[in-house]
């Protein structure tokens, strides 16, 4: 092959592989979306991971207890792998940040507040950290419970970011009440908002904060109130307010709801005859907690002892507020109470929860346990 001959096929060679680059780099562009060396990275990121398959589905531990983590806008990756590696929620910050930028989860990381846990792997944690809407947590509160009762299951509760301090602060005597709120039942003025932190079993947002939780128990005590039992107030010469004073006194009293009209007539009764209304939970709710029972045993000591407003032994007509969180069964029977002509009633001696009534209080002492 002479000299000219070996330079045109040079040529042509050259040609052919420069197409050939052309084309490659037409279709890298094409399929890298523009991004060429982004691709080329990532692809080799993926052939990294392909080497490390037990690291990612690796489990550090069988505690389930969630641990709560907060995103900040414009956080990245490596921020957040940071952080959680440090909470040893996820095996090894660099395998996190390769992980999320090969499956391009990197720009799908939500600001937010999440409820991880140390069961999860390190996939599964970069999927949560996507989707900040499904951060929700139940949240229940026992009928009968006071405010502080609250507090003590908040500071327990993991999920909330917030102290039950914090939440007494909104919440207790002095705090400001929504002015739509106070309308409604009249409290009067430095007033909590004990007794309207309706009982319910709540899904919570898990940004909630203090005055969010106040709002939404709030809210679902105004939800749950009917036209009838707003009108059965005003026809007893109630406010909303004394009326879930009765009701929480009723509330404490009871241990079945069938018997919470009933025990409403005894307070009825007396109440329109001028007696002391004599209801042991008042007298609870003035000593406060014992030994971290905020319900404890009182000896017929107390009645004299305790000295409080709160305390129906020593003081006439209602209480100052209510004392606990009625249910509406307890409020309903506040307003419509049965007729009866009883005045005590006492707990039965079969351990069942359900009382005797009795007219006169020698027929009160004749119910007593042998």
């Amino acid at each position: 092959m002479n000299l000219a001959r070996f330079i045109r096929f040079l040529m042509a060679v050259t040609a052919v592989f420069a197409l050939i680059v052309l084309i490659g780099a037409a279709v890298l562009l094409m399929i890298s979306n523009g991004r060429p060396v982004d691709f080329v990275q990532t692809a080799l990121i993926r052939l990294s991971l392909s080497g490390r398959t037990d690291d990612l589905a690796a489990r550090l531990s069988s505690d389930t207890t969630p641990v709560r983590f907060e995103i900040s806008s414009g956080e990245l990756p490596r921020q957040i792998a940071d952080r959680l590696w440090e909470l040893n929620l996820i095996i090894d910050p660099d395998l996190f940040v390769d992980y999320v930028r090969a499956n391009r989860l990197d720009t799908k990381l939500e600001a937010g507040v999440f409820f991880l846990n140390r069961t999860m792997n390190l996939p599964e944690v970069a999927l949560a950290l996507t989707d900040s809407r499904s951060s929700q947590f139940p949240f229940r509160i026992l009928e009968g419970w006071r405010m502080e009762e609250i507090a003590v299951v908040i500071d327990s509760n993991p999920y909330f970011g917030f102290t039950g301090a914090d939440f007494l602060n909104v919440v207790g005597r002095n705090a400001e009440i929504p002015p739509d709120f106070a309308a409604l039942v009249r409290p009067p003025a430095g007033a909590s908002l004990e007794g309207f932190l309706f009982p319910n079993t709540y899904q919570l947002p898990a940004q909630i904060t203090p005055v969010m939780l106040r709002d939404t128990l709030l809210e679902t005590f105004e939800a749950s109130l009917t036209a009838e039992i707003i009108a059965g107030a005003a026809e007893q010469g109630l406010t909303l307010y004394e009326a879930v004073t009765l009701a929480s006194i009723i509330q404490r009293e009871a241990v079945h709801p069938d018997e919470h009209r009933m025990i409403s007539s005894v307070y009825h009764n007396r109440l329109r005859d001028g007696m002391k209304l004599d209801a042991d939970p008042t007298v609870q709710y003035a000593i406060g907690v014992v030994n971290g029972n905020w319900w404890s045993q009182i000896t017929q000591a107390d009645y004299s002892r305790v000295i409080s407003p709160y305390n129906t032994y020593l003081n006439t007509g209602l209480p100052p507020g209510p004392i606990a969180s009625p249910g509406i069964s307890a409020i309903y029977a506040a307003v419509f109470p049965e007729s009866s002509p009883y005045y005590y009633f006492r707990a039965r001696c079969d351990g069942s929860g359900y009382h005797n009534f009795a007219r006169t209080f020698q027929e009160h002492l004749a119910n007593g346990c042998p």
